[in-house]
């Protein structure tokens, strides 16, 4: 969705869905922090403070020395909170635990996972429809690996049962599996007794499980009564250095710092050493400075006060724009278990709104952004026959952005949905 390239050395590359979604609404006039407008494309949580939230980290000094390159894997430091973090709050008591060796710091979780895609082999890389549209051109870059769909059935609420991943895995000769967990756009969660089948599984059948857990501080299944937690596969490793896990955060989303563009991936020493030798020809490494600040983040104080914070406020909002939505008429197989985002269906709206193209176009006239859920049907290489995308009425809706801009945003959005032709 990019107009064609005027210089024949040159491939065109397309605009990932989000981003060909934010420059449309630029070209219809939004601005960031414009009130006129409510953005629910957003892959970014609200950014500011959050009744019981910790006070935001608004500056810091640098000294000297953080002025100087990074080394490519991360600064020391913040590898060896990364490696406390998990260890302190995930793998108390368990005999193998996380070491600074064991963590990779990265400019961001799109570099995060391109080290990964650049550092495979010539395997079989399994990976799920509907998932995270920027996975698309990350798949079709590389082509040491083949990437092989796993389609979910909306009809089942997109559930993926513990035998179907070992057929998967044995019939299709997958030797790794990239998914976001919880997922981003349908919310669906892996956790519990199913996570430890998929490690299980991962770790009998000698298949990576590459686990991208941005939104893992996200979680809505569980009652009023249970401890919040963070959904992550790093509880039910066995062995840090042996079991096939490599397990993609950051301070994106479960921090809510998204301009600050550190990540982590968390594995056995052997891949992260791949990944750095692989991030000293495609990034160059984070940025030094913000390596420093992110150390006190990971204190336990603060992220359990984050966590209980963004539970309470975004639940809240979740229950708002679900209720909201479906009293519209959008239809949703599955409501989100995790992320900030709705997986809604508006395939029983009115003709002029039927499709997730369609409804987005319209939205833009009414200072609205959405993304249409074609986006999410990743086809890397772009192999598949032209045809209708399975998901083209369907929509994500984020739940991201404050909640005075959410509720107008919403009163908007009903507002065009019932218009009269």
């Amino acid at each position: 969705m990019t107009e064609p390239s005027e210089h024949s050395a040159f491939r065109n590359v397309p605009y990932t869905g989000v981003i060909y979604v934010m420059t449309e609404a630029a070209r219809a006039g939004y601005k960031p922090g414009d009130r006129g407008w409510t953005n629910f494309g957003q892959g970014q949580p609200e950014c500011g403070p959050l009744p019981g939230s910790p006070p935001r980290l608004d500056a810091f000094d640098i000294p000297t020395d953080d002025h100087e390159y990074a080394p490519i894997a991360g600064i020391w430091e913040l590898r060896e909170a990364v490696a406390d973090h998990y260890n302190r709050l995930y793998r108390r008591g368990l005999p193998s635990q996380y070491s600074a060796e064991n963590v990779c710091i990265s400019p961001g979780g799109r570099a995060g996972l391109t080290r990964i895609a650049a550092a495979l082999g010539e395997i079989n890389l399994g990976h799920f429809i509907p998932d995270y549209t920027a996975y698309e051109e990350l798949l079709g870059l590389f082509r040491m690996f083949s990437p092989i769909p796993i389609l979910l059935d909306p009809d089942r609420g997109y559930d993926f049962s513990l035998d179907e991943l070992r057929r998967e895995i044995l019939g299709r000769g997958l030797s790794a599996i990239l998914a976001s967990n919880p997922c981003n756009p349908t919310g669906r969660v892996i956790d519990g007794e199913t996570l430890r089948g998929w490690v299980s599984i991962a770790r009998r059948l000698e298949c990576t499980l590459i686990l991208d857990e941005f939104y893992s501080h996200y979680q809505w299944n569980r009652s009023e009564d249970d401890e919040v937690e963070a959904c992550t596969a790093s509880r039910y490793v066995e062995d840090v250095d042996r079991d096939p896990v490599l397990l993609v955060n950051g301070l994106t989303k479960n921090w809510r710092y998204p301009g600050w563009r550190v990540s982590w991936t968390v594995g056995p020493k052997a891949l992260i050493g791949l990944l750095a030798s692989s991030g000293s020809f495609l990034d160059g490494g984070a940025a030094r400075p913000l390596q420093r600040a992110a150390i006190p983040l990971l204190e336990d104080s603060h992220t359990e006060a984050e966590l209980g914070a963004i539970h309470k406020a975004f639940k809240r909002k979740r229950s708002l724009m679900l209720n909201r939505l479906t009293s519209m008429g959008f239809s949703i197989e599955r409501p989100p278990e995790g992320t900030f985002y709705v997986w809604a269906s508006a395939r029983d709206l009115d003709p002029r709104f039927d499709t997730g193209m369609k409804l987005f176009r319209a939205a833009l006239e009414q200072g609205l952004i959405c993304v249409p859920g074609e986006f999410f049907d990743v086809d890397p290489g772009r192999r598949r026959a032209v045809r209708g995308s399975r998901f083209k009425h369907h929509v994500r809706f984020s739940f991201g952005p404050a909640e005075d801009s959410l509720i107008s945003g919403l009163d908007r959005l009903e507002a065009l949905v019932k218009s009269q032709p």
